[in-house]
């Protein structure tokens, strides 16, 4: 009854309903911080961590492929969770899981067990998931010209513990020496303590939970222009599908692109004489250039319009794909330059489409149907990094690059489409 009485209060009241958005959005992007630091980890080391326990580079894609399987499945977990009881739940879980697999990925490295290591990398998939599914957590009491915006707050937040991450690669490698454990383990232990941060700040602070009011807050409006009819079942179950289909093609696209080629760079530089120190520099600006945008590009996506943003993110992901794939194996500024590239055409991709699947949707059915979505960009994640190992192995990292460049391209023919099928 308590807690039905404080949602009652935002319910009827327009400032309290402003105090709740920008508070919640300030836990979300606490919680960021930490999550950008847990999320670093696997990007920066997984790949080299699988190649020094399998001893073959052709496998080197395969634990970005679990984690990012394991996020397809918590994505699903996490969006149902949410819809069902609310962001609080949802995402401290999943954040909360990610901390326990990098603790297993530790664990096995220390036992040298390849079956655990599997494991726990699908385990830890969860906190990558959960990191992109609080960029909803901001929009939830938003209205239509502040939902880029919010979305992009909260990925600006996570630029500070990403950016932080991959640095932390060498100091954290020597903390895990003097531990006696592998150095390739020391970044696993950052994410254990970042991910468990980030799944209990959201746990005890936000509160009351963003999408439970704003679940209330539609209701009342629905009831009050519809007398109390069935219509508002109706209108909970509607969703632009056309919109929802559009939205995922651009996340997936971009995802995939930018997945494959990042996946196989710091593999790509060490076979070329880079050291961690090295690697780390190069895959922080990477994952600065992924989130640091990001405020930007929510005025942008607002202002100029979700169309425009995509065919953005096609042209600068074609580039990233160009550059990567001409850059000397040793040069330090082009490939900082290509992956930076590669960051921010994915910024692009994530906050238009992220944008189009909240237009498309309504606050009944979006916690579920962006959980779904972000399932199917998981798997192609996941894809994308398994073939970009075999693709790297039978030929090379060149070929990698143009490859991500036919499909940043075909993002220009998704919102074309588009276009056509809404008769623009």
């Amino acid at each position: 009854m308590k807690n039905k009485n404080t949602v009652e209060q935002y319910v009827h009241s327009t400032e309290a309903q402003q105090k709740l958005y920008k508070r919640s959005l300030l836990i979300v992007m606490l919680s960021q911080i930490f999550g950008g630091a847990g999320l670093a980890a696997g990007i920066t080391v997984g790949a080299l961590l699988a190649k020094e326990m399998l001893g073959t580079e052709s496998v080197a894609g395969l634990p970005a492929a679990l984690f990012t399987l394991g996020s397809a499945l918590a994505a699903y977990v996490v969006g149902q969770l949410s819809q069902r009881y609310g962001r609080r739940y949802g995402l401290s879980f999943g954040f909360i899981a990610g901390g326990v697999g990098a603790l297993g990925v530790i664990l096995a490295a220390n036992i040298n067990s390849l079956t655990l290591l599997f494991i726990s990398l699908f385990v830890y998939g969860a906190g990558t998931a959960t990191n992109l599914q609080a960029r909803y957590a901001g929009t939830d009491l938003a209205n239509e010209k502040q939902r880029a915006t919010a979305t992009s707050m909260a990925m600006v937040a996570t630029t500070f513990g990403a950016v932080a991450g991959p640095n932390l690669v060498a100091p954290m490698g020597k903390v895990a020496t003097a531990m006696s454990m592998p150095a390739l383990a020391g970044p696993f232990i950052l994410a254990a303590v970042a991910y468990i941060l980030a799944g209990l700040t959201l746990f005890f602070y936000l509160r009351p939970d963003p999408l439970i009011v704003a679940k209330a807050i539609a209701d009342e409006q629905e009831k009050q222009q519809n007398n109390g009819t069935k219509t508002v079942n109706v209108m909970q179950n509607k969703v632009n599908r056309i919109g929802v289909l559009v939205g995922a093609l651009v996340l997936i696209l971009s995802h995939v692109t930018m997945v494959s080629i990042m996946t196989m760079t710091p593999v790509h530089m060490q076979g070329h004489g880079s050291n961690l120190s090295a690697i780390g520099m190069v895959i922080g600006l990477h994952v600065a250039a992924m989130y640091l945008p990001s405020l930007g590009t929510g005025v942008l996506v607002d202002k100029m319009g979700r169309t425009f943003v995509v065919v953005a993110s096609g042209m600068i992901l074609a580039t990233a794909g160009l550059v990567a794939a001409f850059a000397p194996g040793d040069s330090l500024l082009w490939l900082t330059f290509a992956l930076m590239l590669l960051g921010l055409g994915w910024n692009f991709g994530l906050i238009s489409g992220t944008a189009i699947i909240i237009d498309s949707t309504n606050i009944h059915n979006r916690a579920k149907t962006q959980g779904s979505v972000d399932v199917w960009v998981a798997l192609a994640g996941s894809a994308g990094s398994i073939l970009s190992g075999v693709i790297v192995a039978y030929s090379s990292y060149a070929i990698l690059g143009f490859i991500g460049t036919c499909l940043a391209v075909l993002l220009v023919s998704v919102v074309t489409w588009s276009r056509f099928k809404s008769g623009e």
